[in-house]
């Protein structure tokens, strides 16, 4: 059977993509670690790394989450994404409400198997 999940955040550049995932495929007392999950995926290769999600920001205009391998910081339109390891700044669209492209949807289920 394949996971199920749904897309709540999907950020992409030309070679990468990040988003966030809600698991709907498991049962009610899971995990929320395993319930959410930030995923960053290779547009070339499309492998998937977890993000290690540490803690979040809110506000009306500008989101932030801090991962253990960087740094989100995004709104409806745009996001930034940098590496904590290489400081490497990734500029981002925000793909709000839209479909995940077929082989990112296929990655995604890939690594979650």
């Amino acid at each position: 059977m394949k996971p199920s999940f749904k897309c709540l955040y999907y950020l992409e550049n030309g070679t990468l993509s990040i988003v966030e995932i809600k698991r709907t495929d498991l049962s009610a007392d899971a995990d929320i670690s395993d319930v959410y999950k930030w995923l960053q995926i290779d547009k070339f290769s499309f492998e998937v790394l977890p993000l290690s999600f540490r803690s979040m920001d809110s506000s009306d205009h500008v989101e932030e989450r801090f991962f253990e391998q960087g740094y989100l910081t995004f709104n409806k339109e745009q996001g930034t994404f940098i590496e904590k390891f290489n400081s490497a700044q990734h500029n981002l669209r925000n793909h709000q409400h839209k479909e995940l492209p077929a082989e990112v949807q296929t990655a995604v289920e890939a690594f979650l198997n």
